[in-house]
């Protein structure tokens, strides 16, 4: 398999993760099939476009490429049809959401680092490409996006994001780079959720 088959695959994996986060949440709020659809395309590819468009690839892979409606759409199919045994997963959403986030961290920095040559450039649009997605979700829900809560999320993606970039820089092999930095922002997250870690907050003295 080729470099550029490898990492349109790793995407396409992570598009069905958060196109799977997105239908359930909508499902959840027991919308129609429309919103459904809806959700699970804006989850999978909102991050991506916004990356493409940053970097100047376009048309931006989730509008040109069929592919990735077509995964939305079986997502959502497969969550209105088997949506009571997906549901009895612990946290269905969080346990995709951290599954997208962790592909799309990796996917993002790698796509930004060879269009742009930059690390810092690869490295933000990374963390864009994990959380846009499920920022824009969660505002088509009318709730506070995680991103702008207390929760390890956007961290995990930043730290994966990193990981990735200097490891292509430093030349590490991409036999096994991409999925020690999956594994690794997966972990962070699945972790700051079972053990309840979140970020320091600052408080005013009377709250």
């Amino acid at each position: 398999m080729s470099e550029h088959a490898f990492f349109t695959l790793l995407d396409l994996i992570g598009t069905f993760a958060f196109a799977i986060s997105g239908a359930l949440a909508a499902h959840q709020k027991k919308m129609d099939l429309f919103g459904v659809v809806t959700l699970a395309y804006v989850t999978a590819c909102g991050g991506g476009i916004i990356r493409d468009v940053c970097i100047g690839a376009l048309p931006p892979a989730g509008l040109s490429d069929w592919r990735y409606l077509a995964l939305s759409i079986i997502a959502a199919s497969l969550v209105i049809g088997t949506g009571r045994l997906v549901e009895k997963l612990s946290q269905p959403v969080l346990l995709f959401d951290a599954a997208g986030l962790s592909f799309f961290a990796v996917f993002g920095a790698h796509k930004a680092l060879m269009f742009s040559q930059s690390i810092v450039a690869a490295i933000i649009l990374g963390v864009i490409s994990a959380v846009g997605g499920g920022a824009l979700r969660d505002l088509l829900l009318n709730r506070t996006p995680v991103i702008l809560q207390k929760e390890i999320y956007a961290s995990a993606a930043l730290v994966a994001a990193a990981f990735q970039t200097m490891g292509e820089i430093l030349g590490w092999s991409l036999l096994w780079l991409p999925w020690a930095a999956i594994v690794l922002c997966f972990t962070i997250r699945y972790l700051s959720l079972h053990y309840h870690w979140n970020l320091p907050r600052f408080l005013r003295d009377n709250d």
